[in-house]
């Protein structure tokens, strides 16, 4: 290791209250896909370092549940303001071992901390409910509907919003009684931990909120396999989502997944079009593209085509790709050269179908890493290209024409996923098609691709199940219990 890596910023796991090192003392380093600078190094975990956290969890889970819930909103908002004094600092790591821009990165953390303020006010709100009961066999019988906590719970999170997505497991998981094991994704552990190291110094109970890092392989697998964890939380690929719900169906556990999307965007003849190219570019080509939820298909009436499509155009080249630290990059590197390879090799594929670029369509030269790629437009793309049937983890997008609503919807349900959707129109009744036609788990209407706290979200079909944001994401960290009152 040279003297220049030896500097790099070291982190820790966060097992009971403490900073802890992998059990068998092994290290992974994370490097900045801007650059391929070393920016630190985080514990290699294995199996036995997530069945100490587990254990740490599941021993805190008595008394953290026995905590009232205005004690636990109010740890909770203590653990919020904690990390609201950290944004810059946390902003400039997430931007160093993700890559996106760090005005990108303060707006991710900006929402994490949404959601924290938003489940903390949500605690005292859960209710049960009173049943009145039949006479047989006890009369003056009722019964109660209880919700308590689950137990343990384990959050898996992505390195395409690590803090984001990981907000939206902590939050209702922790005000609902239960305690957490979060395992970040090994490109972008590092925010993660610091986020967790804050949350727990603002007073958490040592074992409530645990972190640990390592391969899925392991660290992941005890995760979702170990009884002691009763719920798990995932983002991420749906080839990955299959393989949780599997082992996790072994033990019964309570499992959400929010998996792929290719979501599509309806451009009707009606729309304010200026706005509409405006917003869509932006939910395409935000975080480079690499996003579940964003714009990946757009469906626009022929008779707007060609007016949209070049205001979008226009929009697209405005686009600089660049490193994250400068203030005006919209565009900066893919996570890994694999992915930035893979969406070139979908770019390809569209080409050699006769698709036309428009704008971009190759890597962006002249940085120190092979990761950039250019903010790409393409029309007339077959919608048997893999541009169309697999999900782009980057920034292309293909538009295509449509004669009315009623082909657009047929077009945008012929996707295997069904995670977001949106439609831009002034006329009502075409925004009540879409939203109860379209196939997906959100519709917004001339409104732009964006998970709302306050609303639930999730996907159908092969986006995934459960739902995660609003106050429906409280019904998957608490359980129903029914209790019967007589003779009394």
């Amino acid at each position: 290791m040279s003297t220049a890596e030896a500097t790099g910023l070291r982190l820790k796991n966060f097992v009971n209250g403490e900073q802890v090192d992998a059990l068998s003392g092994a290290v992974s380093e994370v490097r900045d896909p801007a650059t391929g600078e070393l920016v630190g190094f985080v514990p290699k975990g294995g199996a036995e370092d997530a069945k100490r956290a587990i254990d740490a969890a599941d021993a805190a889970f008595e008394a953290w549940s026995d905590t009232g819930v205005q004690e636990r909103a109010r740890l909770l908002s203590k653990a919020h303001d904690a990390v609201h004094h950290h944004v810059p600092e946390l902003a400039a790591l997430l931007n160093k071992e993700q890559g996106k821009p760090v005005s990108e990165a303060m707006t991710e953390i900006e929402h994490f901390l949404h959601g924290l303020d938003f489940y903390a006010g949500l605690a005292t709100k859960v209710r049960g409910a009173h049943v009145s009961l039949p006479d047989f066999p006890n009369k003056n019988a009722f019964g109660l509907v209880m919700r308590r906590p689950i137990g343990v719970c384990a959050g898996i999170v992505p390195w395409n919003f690590p803090i984001t997505l990981m907000g939206t497991k902590v939050g209702p998981a922790l005000v609902a009684g239960n305690t957490m094991v979060i395992k970040p994704a090994g490109s972008t552990p590092m925010t993660a931990i610091r986020v967790i190291e804050l949350m727990n110094e603002a007073g958490l109970p040592k074992g409530v909120l645990n972190i640990v890092t390592g391969p899925g392989s392991s660290v992941g697998e005890e995760l979702i396999s170990n009884a002691k964890v009763r719920r798990v939380a995932f983002t991420g690929a749906s080839n990955t989502g299959q393989h949780i719900m599997e082992v996790a169906g072994r033990t019964f556990k309570r499992v959400t997944l929010e998996l792929g999307g290719s979501d599509p965007m309806i451009v009707c003849d009606d729309a304010d079009l200026a706005r509409a190219a405006s917003m869509g570019a932006v939910g395409r080509y935000f975080n480079c593209g690499q996003q579940c939820l964003g714009v990946k298909r757009m469906y626009v009436f022929e008779n707007v085509y060609d007016a949209f499509v070049e205001q979008l155009v226009a929009k697209v080249k405005k686009l600089k790709v660049g490193l994250g630290t400068e203030k005006d990059t919209r565009i900066g590197p893919l996570h890994t050269d694999a992915q930035r390879a893979e969406v070139q090799e979908q770019v390809e594929d569209a080409i050699k179908r006769g698709g036309k670029v428009l704008a971009g369509g190759k890597a962006a030269s002249g940085f120190k890493t092979s990761n950039f790629f250019e903010p790409t437009l393409m029309v007339d793309v077959p919608h048997d290209s893999r541009l169309v049937q697999e999900e782009v983890f980057g920034p292309a997008l293909p538009v295509f024409k449509v004669k009315d609503l009623d082909e657009a919807i047929r077009l945008a349900n012929s996707s295997m996923f069904g995670l977001g959707s949106s439609i831009w129109t002034k006329d009502l009744s075409r925004a009540n098609k879409a939203a109860n036609k379209i196939q997906a788990g959100i519709t917004w209407i001339n409104s732009l691709h964006y998970g709302y706290d306050e609303l639930p979200f999730g996907g159908v079909k092969m986006s995934g199940i459960g739902r995660e944001h609003g106050p429906e994401a409280l019904d998957y960290y608490i359980e129903p219990k029914g209790v019967v009152y007589a003779g009394l």
